[in-house]
């Protein structure tokens, strides 16, 4: 590591901590030849992913992309935006997971089973545009669908 003052590439780490919440390793350095004290992180180097459109275009995987069609599929639903990223997050989590390129569709169907979870309102929206429905009776084959694997809600 060459040293910010001098530039000498002689320096000792006096002490190294996790930082980022474990994300990286904050390192205090010291120079050897001019003896002043510097701070360094050491994190771990993400490879890019990439989405596989349908039309075989390879473009890195965006996650404000996917952040803005959660946010419409939950317009007006009283979702807090922590849980949107999240959801977010865990989809972005899944896909890298595979250690791969991943298929545009995989993206939307793991971000319908999270939607799923999350809000069922927000789910029909969202697949409503991602498997693009025609008509009602896209909608309420998709809600007989929801109907036989959530459990009935109880009255007050």
């Amino acid at each position: 590591m060459k040293c910010p003052f001098c530039a000498t590439d002689d320096d000792r780490v006096i002490d190294s901590r996790l930082a980022e919440d474990g994300a990286a390793i904050r390192r205090r350095r010291e120079c050897g030849h001019c003896s002043q004290r510097y701070t360094t992180y050491e994190r771990v180097e993400e490879t890019a992913l990439f989405v596989v459109k349908r039309s075989g275009d390879r473009e890195p995987f965006d996650r404000e992309k996917l952040l803005r069609g959660v946010r419409a599929a939950v317009k007006n639903r009283g979702i807090e935006e922590e849980a949107l990223v999240s959801l977010v997050i865990s989809v972005e989590e899944t896909m890298r997971v595979l250690n791969r390129d991943v298929q545009s569709e995989e993206v939307g169907l793991a971000t319908l089973e999270a939607l799923r979870a999350l809000d069922e309102v927000a789910f029909l929206r969202f697949a409503s545009v991602y498997r693009g429905y025609d008509d009602a009776q896209d909608f309420a084959r998709e809600i007989r669908n929801l109907e036989k694997t959530t459990a009935p809600k109880t009255r007050r």
